[in-house]
């Protein structure tokens, strides 16, 4: 008898065996969902390869680009207006300083360019008002009214300098030298302190005569030290000995200095004090050609200052009495140097 157990149909070897007589491994459970999650995969992925080969519209384009440039154009005006903000809270409001604040305003647009005229308008009324006010501090016994930076506690020695010599034009080369060597001291003193001491310094300098002073000797002006610093008489008798050169070349420092000008005061009309600038192209072309000489202590910011004294330019403002007097004053000199031109012709 045969063992019914060990003979099995055809089916059943068929289903364990494979079509070449192999055994079929059983995959298991886990592995069949494996293969289905990489399908989907795999098809998901296909469909996106599709839509991105396929090529976009130019109206989709279109709009994309428009976006991207609205939001760089948002993104750029929030960035200037942000910068120039903080520029411009970090400087002062004055016309001098404000020129680093401008670029910044203008890239912001036109809503800060013209809050910033908003700002400006009413600085300039309320100042306008103060002028204006009877109780301010410009106004003087005398009722006349002068510069913003003198008012009536000012030293009287400082007053009468504004009322009588500032921006008054010199045609007198000892004038004109004391002028330079003031202006120049006031690097270390103040107008206030250097008038005090202008006597002194008139008596110890040969009253300014640069021939003579070109002839003084460091030793000679030991009791200079108490005036000035050291730095400043070697700087004073150098620049005799300068002034002396340009007078053996150009005739006089007079014709040398207001050539500068062609010989006529510039008409400054400024209306408040913070419009008064420090330097000017002028002043730094002036110094430029007094170091080539060998001057010393001849700043820009010292020779505007030397050419606001001597009446090169006439910065008195427009409401102080002294501005039309030495205008009066300027064209009568310009008058005289064009006669005396036309003579030595």
């Amino acid at each position: 008898m045969s063992d019914p157990s060990r003979f099995r149909s055809e089916r059943d070897l068929r289903s364990v065996l494979g079509p070449t007589g192999n055994k079929m491994q059983s995959k298991p459970p886990g592995m069949k969902l494996e293969n289905k999650k990489k399908k989907t995969i795999e098809s998901t992925e296909e469909k996106t390869k599709k839509k991105t080969d396929t090529p976009a519209s130019p109206t989709t384009t279109l709009k994309q680009c428009s976006s991207i440039l609205r939001r760089n154009s948002a993104s750029m005006t929030a960035s200037y207006s942000s910068d120039a903000s903080s520029s411009c809270e970090s400087l002062p409001l004055s016309v001098a300083s404000s020129s680093s604040c401008k670029k910044s305003v203008r890239r912001s647009g036109s809503v800060s360019s013209s809050s910033g005229i908003l700002r400006r308008k009413q600085v300039d009324e309320k100042e306008d008002k103060v002028a204006a006010a009877p109780s301010n501090g410009d106004c003087f016994a005398d009722g006349r009214k002068r510069c913003a930076w003198i008012t009536p506690k000012s030293d009287p020695l400082y007053v009468a300098f504004h009322d009588g010599e500032w921006g008054v034009p010199v045609q007198d080369d000892k004038k004109l030298f004391e002028l330079l060597c003031l202006s120049g001291a006031l690097s270390e003193l103040s107008w206030t302190d250097i008038l005090s001491r202008r006597q002194l310094l008139r008596e110890t300098f040969m009253d300014f005569d640069p021939v003579a002073v070109s002839e003084l000797n460091e030793k000679k002006l030991t009791s200079a030290v108490s005036l000035l610093s050291e730095v400043k008489i070697r700087s004073i008798l150098d620049n005799s000995r300068c002034v002396r050169k340009i007078i053996a070349e150009h005739g006089s420092f007079k014709k040398y200095m207001w050539n500068f000008v062609n010989h006529k005061p510039s008409q400054s009309q400024f209306r408040y004090q913070r419009q008064v600038p420090v330097k000017t192209s002028k002043a730094e072309f002036i110094s430029k050609d007094l170091v080539r000489r060998g001057f010393r202590s001849v700043s820009p910011t010292v020779v505007y200052s030397f050419m606001q004294a001597a009446g090169l330019t006439n910065d008195h403002l427009i409401g102080c009495f002294r501005y039309q007097e030495c205008c009066g004053v300027a064209e009568t000199t310009t008058t005289k140097a064009k006669k005396k031109n036309e003579s030595d012709k």
